[in-house]
């Protein structure tokens, strides 16, 4: 199989022949690599490029030094990778090379000039093939076939593959929603595959297992392919807990879709919030994932107003909970409506989304000084502060400063 000129235009740029005639100068072969190849046959422009090359890191080294080209981030050296600069653009060329011993997370490798040997080490048909830059497609395991047919299948013996990097699990889910025409169509010895080797997924780092999950959870077929690897029984070995709530992730997925609800839109953590039952396994599966700060707090916000959010009936108890958290809470606004607007996708309140971007979050008009003067001791102040909010919300923001200090009770905060 050949590409057409008009394919190649979206990769051949003059940095790329460049990098090109240096390779062939110096008697080395260089293609492109991997999912550079995949997204050129499903008609995409490729984000990145990859490079495989018969040259091996210390002859890629020699010649870059020979021609005046810098290289930059030297720690894939020992995995066979060299990055050159050219033009303000950092490439990736990597020695073809096979897996001589594996450990389900990392690989000792061993160089070889034998293309079919490196794609055999790859995870997915579909990521095994290499480009020439004359436009040539090398595809030794069927995998443009696959991409047509919307298969997803590991290379050779699925077993041997996710032992060899057990987070293959979860990157054949991801490519899966990728690439499949439909959300149930798996092999059903993938599958099996999968069940027989998934406590393999304990050794991954969660740092490692995050990326791919929250890239599932967003995808085509989000909820489905969850629900499949839970089937499968990654759930544990990904910090699901054993009671994760199928039902109602697939419910909310749903709601999504019935209320034309992008899920580029809503956050992963949004999402995932609905299989989740408890604090507990909250701090279970952050503690396995090892995500961000912000992404445990949106995950923690939509559990924990999620029942208020989806019984609410009028726009003012979300105006409410916006005062709790950006005045009583003293969170930064943006951030706190950032939260609200997850937790309105989660319970299906499009039309409090709505107005919430059209509300002016009022100004509260009473200060901890204020307070003081009146007599609280300053021990107090947070509880009487607390106190007038809640006056406040229930005159719908209403009551001046003057009303509210006349409110207060100040010997019931002398004790």
């Amino acid at each position: 199989m050949k590409l057409s000129s008009s394919q190649m235009d979206s990769v051949l740029r003059p940095e790329v022949r460049q990098l090109s005639d240096l390779f062939s100068k110096h008697g080395f072969e260089i293609r492109i690599a991997g999912g550079a190849v995949r997204d050129l046959l499903m008609g995409k422009a490729p984000h990145d490029l990859d490079f495989a090359t018969t040259a091996t890191p210390e002859e890629m080294k020699k010649m870059f030094e020979e021609e005046g080209v810098r290289m930059v981030n030297t720690g894939g050296e020992k995995h066979g990778t060299v990055t050159a600069r050219l033009e303000e653009e950092n490439f990736e060329c990597t020695t073809l090379r096979i897996d001589v011993e594996t450990d389900g997370r990392h690989a000792e490798v061993e160089f070889t000039k034998d293309w079919q040997l490196d794609a055999n080490r790859r995870d997915l048909t579909i990521n095994a093939m290499f480009l020439g830059l004359d436009g040539t497609v090398y595809d030794y395991f069927d995998g443009s076939k696959h991409l047509q047919e919307k298969v997803v299948t590991f290379v050779g013996d699925a077993d041997k593959r996710i032992q060899e990097d057990y987070l293959r699990i979860l990157r054949y889910f991801r490519f899966y929603g990728r690439i499949a025409d439909s959300p149930d169509n798996h092999n059903v010895e993938v599958l099996e595959s999968i069940k027989r080797n998934v406590e393999g997924l304990g050794k991954i780092a969660g740092e490692r297992i995050w990326v791919e999950v929250q890239k599932i959870v967003t995808g085509r077929y989000g909820g489905e392919l969850v629900i499949k690897m839970v089937e499968c029984g990654v759930g544990p070995y990904i910090g699901f807990p054993e009671t994760f709530n199928c039902d109602n992730l697939r419910r909310v997925y749903k709601q999504c879709e019935e209320l034309n609800i992008p899920l580029s839109n809503v956050h992963h953590m949004t999402l995932l919030a609905a299989g989740f039952s408890s604090e507990e396994e909250f701090v279970s599966f952050v503690a396995r994932i090892k995500c961000s700060k912000r992404e445990r707090e949106i995950l923690l916000f939509v559990m924990e107003h999620r029942d208020m959010a989806m019984r609410a009936e009028s726009f003012k108890e979300i105006q409410d909970l916006v005062v709790d958290v950006v005045i009583g809470e003293k969170r930064n606004k943006d951030i706190a409506l950032s939260y609200v607007n997850e937790l309105l996708k989660y319970a299906g309140k499009v039309d409090f989304q709505s107005q919430l971007n059209d509300w002016e979050i009022p100004k509260f008009p009473v200060n901890g000084n204020m307070i003081s003067e009146k007599g609280v001791p300053r021990k107090k102040i947070k509880y009487a502060m607390s106190d007038l909010i809640c006056e406040w919300k229930k005159s719908s923001f209403t009551l001046s400063s003057d009303e509210l200090l006349n409110l207060l009770d100040i010997s019931s905060y002398s004790s």
